[in-house]
């Protein structure tokens, strides 16, 4: 009896001591995790387990992992193939072979896998009291694979959403198909990586929702984000070995059970912030996206305002009017709002001179899109704004600094509370009287006036100068000395010396204008490029002057940077900073140099493009290049790009939109077709070099020497049939081609076939194309045939035209820059 007495204690003892399956937190590769055995982390919060939704109608199982109760699963692993069977004991989930965590079927069949590579197999399972269930190396702890990287529809604290994870894919949420269907849903929540980021709500390709832009502490387009939020929330950024920045949001409102949250996307597209009520023992609702339908994206329309507590809810900004006022009045908005006056640089008459000014949103949610934001000038953000005639809108926060906006106005919400101030650009006949939520700023300070006063003041006083040093110097052509621009002039002498007497050893290349030095100046060792006209040269002069007049009035950090000019004796020599990474195809074609990676090339087709959005849109002058073409993007140490050689660039007026010209000038490859044929270029002709150029970058091809097919004159023409034959990847280079991002290197090819579409009204112009790159679901249409990929099309064409003996064809100039 005693024997059998001691046997009992010790059987309860071992019993007791050995932790059962539901107290496990870690699957290893000699356990099994079946029906209805479960992991558990160890704060006890989380399972990790098999679950049936609620009210399904159909017997699937999934495995997932719950948050307190096993009605709200937070992570499903086989959401798209469940286990049908009448039993969940016929799923089983363990350690394979390779070292992956599977999950099976009763038939062994995987059903889901983690799919890690280059992994050991002695590798384990972990449930961590986040939530985040991880596979681990046994050996040094190193994380394998976590379902953090890889959320469903819940965001738990200290998950990330990101931009781009160690993989370069973004971490974004997507729903349920519905509340008894795990699967894929229509909706997805991610943080795009806009001027600022923001968090976005799409319905599949479209907008459904936004946060508006982060200010650092909180998000501009949610009203109520309290001091709740403001100690729990933050965006971070951290700089991927491939040279790209990745964006990361997440939270921790600490592990205190009384204030357990998380949020949850919902099959019907609304977030909820989800809150665990102890003395209920059950989640309930504390905050949701969608209060009114207000909160969905764009409800009013392009330039309309939505405001819960009106009625009707939709009204169009001060300035603007129904676009369609018959469905406006059946209260159909979707056509939004059109201006009711011209902008004054808009318009070709102005009256008595009169600015234009601003009516003021108060606590309003800013519209989508922002183009550009700046911490640098204060805020003075409208006198910034008023000197930009794209500029339509700004606002001003102290955390985001100055934002502005030059497209369409979308989005905008009334707040009763929260938001920020926005302020519209209207016509000077709109700011008179006074309306509710508004309010006017004075168009032109007195501080602007002055400064222009002194600046005329300044640039009389140098011309006065330059004219007396001048009057010992040789004049050049005419009186094109005095249409100079008052930059800096450099001294004959010292550029001599910079470039040790222009030394071939220092020689960058040469073009029809002349060759290109690099040089450095004495007094402070700054580097410098020096493009001297050649005195023997047929053509350049008019080029030459050209340059001077454009260029010296831009500045932007996609465009190079002109530092001064020499004009002396016979000499007529530019200069601009120097960009030690020369040429984007020299660049590229050098086998010496480093390989651009795909966000590399991504960076330069984003960078060029808004450097032609600011020419064509954004700056004093309207300016279409004509001659934008590989050897004219220069890289910079960063590889950041910058359009150059502006000697066949021409000035527009507001209201031009085409010209006719006698001399076509530009680059065979790169000219658009009704400008090689007709002479007729426009903003649309550098929208087709453009797209000539982001097919180049892509695919590391030349279009002007393209020799691949024998049906296609030019990389557009093999471009085209790829794409009719949908095998579009075959264009791609095979140093990208690898590229996890497939999807986002054949949506840039789609951009470039639009840009490069036989009729120029087809075309998208820049503002598109650069709304189109920033943003991965905006819509795009399909691409029309583009222009000249035919071999035959174009033999015609030539046969038709005559050498003249100077470099041209019919008038058509062809350059050859060499890279700088």
């Amino acid at each position: 009896m005693m024997l059998m007495g001691s046997l009992a204690l010790l059987l309860t003892f071992f019993l007791c001591h050995v932790p059962t399956s539901t107290s496990l937190d870690t699957i290893t590769s000699s356990y099994i995790l079946k029906a209805p055995e479960t992991l558990s982390s160890n704060n006890g919060y989380f399972q990790l387990g098999f679950f049936s939704p609620s009210n399904s109608s159909t017997f699937s199982y999934y495995l997932g992992i719950w948050f307190m109760t096993k009605a709200s699963v937070v992570w499903v692993a086989n959401r798209n193939q469940p286990i049908n069977d009448s039993s969940s004991s016929s799923g089983m989930i363990k350690i394979s072979n390779d070292g992956n965590l599977v999950l099976m079927n009763s038939n062994s069949v995987v059903l889901w896998s983690t799919h890690a590579s280059n992994i050991s197999s002695n590798t384990v399972a972990k449930l961590l009291d986040t939530g985040n269930l991880v596979l681990q190396e046994n050996s040094t702890g190193t994380t394998l694979w976590e379902s953090f990287q890889h959320p469903t529809n819940a965001y738990l604290q200290d998950m990330e959403l990101s931009t781009g994870n160690i993989d370069g894919e973004r971490v974004k949420l997507t729903s349920w198909r519905s509340p008894q269907d795990p699967s894929i849903g229509e909706f997805s929540a991610s943080l795009e990586r806009l001027n600022i980021p923001e968090l976005m709500v799409w319905r599949g390709s479209q907008p459904y929702w936004r946060s508006g832009p982060w200010n650092g502490q909180k998000f501009l387009g949610v009203a109520n984000m309290t001091s709740n939020f403001l100690t729990g929330f933050y965006l971070g950024e951290e700089n991927m070995d491939n040279g790209t920045t990745n964006y990361y949001l997440a939270y921790n409102l600490g592990d205190n059970p009384d204030s357990q949250y998380y949020y949850m996307l919902s099959a019907d597209g609304n977030v909820y912030e989800m809150y665990w009520d102890l003395d209920k023992r059950d989640w309930l609702i504390s905050w949701t996206s969608k209060k009114s339908d207000c909160d969905v994206y764009g409800k009013c329309g392009e330039f309309g305002i939505c405001d819960p507590a009106g009625s009707p809810i939709c009204s169009c900004l001060r300035g603007y009017m129904p676009r369609n006022p018959e469905e406006w009045n059946k209260q159909n908005w979707s056509s939004g709002c059109v201006k009711k006056e011209p902008l004054q640089c808009e318009s070709k008459r102005v009256t008595n001179n009169k600015e234009d000014g601003f009516v003021k949103v108060q606590n309003a949610k800013v519209p989508a899109s922002i183009m550009w934001s700046s911490t640098n000038i204060g805020n003075d953000c409208g006198g910034v704004c008023l000197g930009n005639c794209s500029c339509i809108a700004y606002a001003y926060d102290s955390g985001t600094g100055c934002m502005f906006w030059t497209a369409n106005l979308t989005d905008i919400q009334s707040f009763s509370l929260g938001g920020i101030d926005l302020y519209i650009r209207v016509a000077n006949s709109e700011l008179g009287g006074d309306k509710k939520n508004d309010g006017v700023i004075i168009a032109v300070p007195v501080v602007v006036g002055m400064a222009i006063i002194l600046t005329c003041a300044y640039i009389f006083w140098k011309r006065i100068q330059i004219r007396e040093r001048d009057k010992t110097k040789p004049s050049v052509k005419g009186n094109d000395l005095v249409k100079v621009p008052e930059l800096f002039q450099f001294e004959f002498e010292r550029l001599v010396a910079a470039t040790n007497n222009f030394s071939p050893s220092n020689k960058l290349g040469e073009g029809g204008y002349g060759p290109v030095y690099k040089g450095t100046l004495l007094e402070d060792g700054q580097e410098i490029a020096v493009k001297r006209l050649s005195r023997s040269s047929g053509q350049g002069y008019e080029e030459f002057m050209n340059e001077i007049m454009v260029i010296s009035k831009l500045q932007h950090r996609n465009l190079v940077r002109l530092l001064g000019c020499c004009i002396e004796r016979d000499e007529k020599i530019l200069i601009y900073e120097y960009m030690p990474n020369k040429s984007l195809d020299a660049y590229m074609f050098d086998q010496s140099k480093h390989i651009l990676n795909w966000e590399e090339r991504f960076s330069i087709i984003e960078g060029i493009a808004r450097g032609l959005l600011y020419l064509h849109r954004d700056s004093r002058l309207r300016i279409i290049h004509r001659d934008l073409k590989m050897s004219n993007i220069l890289l910079d140490e960063e590889l950041n790009p910058k359009i150059a050689d502006f000697g066949m660039a021409k000035i527009f007026t507001r209201t031009q939109d085409a010209v006719n010209t006698k001399r076509v000038v530009g680059t065979y490859g790169y000219m658009s077709p009704e400008y090689v044929i007709q002479g007729i270029f426009s903003e649309k002709s550098d929208v087709f070099s453009f797209g000539v150029l982001l097919l180049e970058i892509v695919s590391k091809r030349k279009n002007a020497s393209f020799y691949e097919d024998a049906e296609s004159l030019s990389l557009l023409g093999f471009a085209w049939n790829l794409w009719c034959a949908d095998k579009i990847m075959s264009l791609v280079d095979p140093a990208i081609s690898s590229s996890c991002k497939k999807e986002y290197i054949i949506r840039c090819i789609h951009i470039g076939l639009l840009c490069v579409q036989e009729l120029a009204r087809d075309r998208p112009t820049m503002t598109s194309v650069v709304s189109m790159l920033s943003s991965e679901t905006v819509n795009l249409p399909p691409p029309k045939q583009p222009a000249f990929i035919l071999r035959q099309a174009i033999i015609d064409i030539e046969s038709s035209l005559t050498n003249d003996g100077f470099g041209s064809i019919n008038n058509v100039s062809i350059t050859n820059i060499q890279g700088r």
